[in-house]
């Protein structure tokens, strides 16, 4: 995959977040950024973001920038600290590779609203398995 047009029909068969409205954004070397537009079937009953869209964004996110320039990287462990609701009607997840290893990795996920916000941070440890 060379292309953004390629990485997102590749992970279009990512049938859970992309049918929940996630895109890709962004590519780069070991870096990825996607994005979801807050809907209602998103909220909880509160009327808030229900905690597993982030969750998702993020892996969703970790999947894209671990695997679009080498396939086979799967997730062993992700740990998610929230830190604030989101104001704004769409989020963001930003993935930047910490450290790659022979048959691991682990990447950091900014999770952000339209208006700045920091909603949450992830934490991700992949297994190379190709």
């Amino acid at each position: 995959m060379n292309t953004i047009e390629e990485v997102r029909e590749f992970f279009s068969k990512d049938y859970f977040a992309t049918e929940n409205g996630m895109v890709i954004d962004e590519i780069g070397d070991h870096y990825a950024k996607c994005s979801v537009k807050i809907e209602k079937r998103h909220l909880n009953a509160m009327g808030f973001l229900m905690g597993g869209v982030p969750f998702v964004l993020a892996d969703f996110t970790f999947a894209v920038a671990s695997n679009w320039q080498k396939p086979g990287t799967v997730s062993l462990t992700s740990n998610i600290s929230f830190l604030s609701v989101a104001k704004g009607d769409t989020i963001y997840a930003e993935a930047h590779l910490i450290k790659d290893g022979r048959s691991t990795c682990t990447y950091n996920i900014d999770i952000t609203d339209n208006l700045g916000n920091k909603i949450a941070l992830v934490t991700t440890n992949g297994f190379h398995k190709a």
